[in-house]
C-alpha cells in the first residue's frame, strides 16, 4: 500500500533562504509514517504486541527547494522486509508543480518494549510486514 499524506508549508517551516529547511523534511517524513501507522491499523496492532518502531538509518535526498505556500505530497511505501530490519520508502512531492523535494530511505527495527532489545523479524510479524508490499 502506498500511502498519501498532505503538508502545507507555513512561515514556520523556512529557513534565512526562504525555503524548507532541511531538518524539517525529517519532520515531515514522520508525519507521513505516523499517518500510515494509523491507516493500516499498525499502532493498535504492535501496541497489542508490545512492540515498537525504532528508526536506526535514514538517507535522504533533498532534490527541489519547496517553499510557503506550496503543499507536499508525502507518499510512503514498504519496499523491503528482512530479517532484522525493514525499509520505508518515502518521497516528497510538490503539489502541482510535477517536482519531487527530497526521497528518502528509512531502515526500521522493531524493539521488545520489555527488553528494550530488537527483535527478528519472522513468524506473525514478517507476514504483518510483508503485507504492506504486497498490497503496494
Amino acid at each position: 500500500m502506498q500511502h498519501k499524506t498532505l503538508i502545507k508549508v507555513r512561515g514556520y517551516h523556512l529557513d534565512i533562504y526562504q525555503h524548507v529547511n532541511n531538518a524539517r523534511y525529517l519532520e515531515f517524513l514522520e508525519e507521513a509514517r505516523w499517518g500510515y501507522l494509523e491507516d493500516s491499523g499498525d499502532i493498535d496492532w504492535f501496541a497489542k504486541h508490545n512492540l515498537a518502531w525504532v528508526i536506526v538509518n535514514i538517507n535522504i535526498n533533498y532534490r527541489v527547494a519547496a517553499t510557503m505556500g506550496d503543499t507536499l505530497e508525502v507518499l510512503t511505501r514498504f519496499s523491503k522486509v528482512g530479517g532484522k530490519s525493514a525499509v520505508v520508502t518515502q518521497e516528497v512531492r510538490i503539489a502541482g508543480k510535477d517536482a519531487v523535494a527530497a526521497d528518502a530511505q528509512v531502515t526500521f527495527v522493531c524493539l521488545d518494549q520489555q527488553t528494550g532489545k530488537a527483535v527478528a523479524i519472522e513468524g506473525e510479524l514478517k507476514a504483518r510486514l510483508e503485507q504492506h508490499i504486497a498490497d503496494a
